[in-house]
């Protein structure tokens, strides 16, 4: 998943070997998951499908469900969302990649014709992806991978859980004697600090920001979310955004909506009624 995982029970005894059991399931759920839509791994399904060559693909009926909810992201953020963005990659590298220098604007309007859902044809669940373009689902998996991984051990557990993804998370339930589940946010310029403290008793959060990837240039700080349209990063947007929603899925696609709205994120997230939490 590129970040640190977790699987949390809620309980000061022992775990059975029935729920050890069921920890080892959720993992091996989490590495199936990342195995197959991990663009870093050249044997992952995603990166055979990236390499079709303009070739007709038929997928599976989970690739077909998280391409079908990109094609609904894509549709409802008007073009904003878009999964095929990886490839302006070539040209920004944010946090452990290492940017060193501004691209040029020649070289990121070169990569545009390469950029846009709108250009490949899907319908389900046949793909013709054109040479050169790419799909990355690092949008969406992590946060389906907390889902998968919740519903997995609420079928085996009796106690309740917690399943974070690189601060993308869900609860199964309130703990103990009905205890929220007391989650921090993190501060963007100090990630040792706590810039909110949410009791959580069901449900999922999910952030989007640039406490980790980033780039500066010129005393400009620069997100690692990019406008697909323009291939430059979202400027004016909040530092961090975290949404509370019913799923992890549905909670990382609205901070990350709210994030590419930029100065207007805050308007964006109130007009959807959801809880959320901004810092600038």
């Amino acid at each position: 998943m590129g970040s640190p995982c977790e699987l949390v029970f809620d309980s000061a005894d022992e775990l059975t070997t029935s729920e050890r059991q069921s920890l080892l399931a959720g993992r091996a759920e989490a590495l199936r998951i990342e195995q197959t839509y991990s663009r870093y791994r050249p044997d992952s399904a995603l990166s055979r499908l990236n390499q079709s060559q303009g070739r007709a693909i038929k997928v599976d009926a989970e690739m077909a469900l998280l391409l079908d909810f990109a094609d609904q992201c894509y549709r409802l953020s008007d073009g904003l969302f878009d999964v095929t963005a990886g490839a302006l990659r070539a040209v920004w590298k944010f946090g452990s990649d290492g940017q060193t220098q501004m691209p040029s604007p020649d070289a990121v309007a070169a990569l545009l014709p390469r950029v846009g859902w709108h250009r490949l044809r899907w319908q389900t669940p046949v793909l013709e992806l054109p040479a050169g373009m790419e799909i990355d689902l690092g949008g969406l998996a992590k946060e389906y991978a907390v889902d998968r991984v919740v519903a997995l051990l609420q079928s085996q557990l009796t106690r309740a859980c917690l399943v974070n993804f690189g601060g993308d998370l869900r609860v199964s339930g309130p703990r103990a004697n009905a205890q929220p589940w007391v989650l921090g946010v993190e501060q963007p310029d100090d990630v040792r600090r706590a810039a909110a403290v949410i009791g959580l008793n069901q449900g999922a959060l999910a952030t989007s920001g640039d406490t980790r990837r980033f780039f500066e240039h010129q005393g400009q700080r620069y997100g690692h979310i990019l406008n697909p349209k323009t291939g430059w990063p979202v400027i004016g947007a909040p530092r961090s955004i975290t949404v509370a929603a019913p799923t992890c899925t549905e909670a990382g696609m609205l901070s990350t909506f709210a994030m590419l709205q930029g100065e207007g994120a805050e308007a964006f997230l109130q007009a959807q009624n959801v809880p959320f939490w901004l810092q600038s």
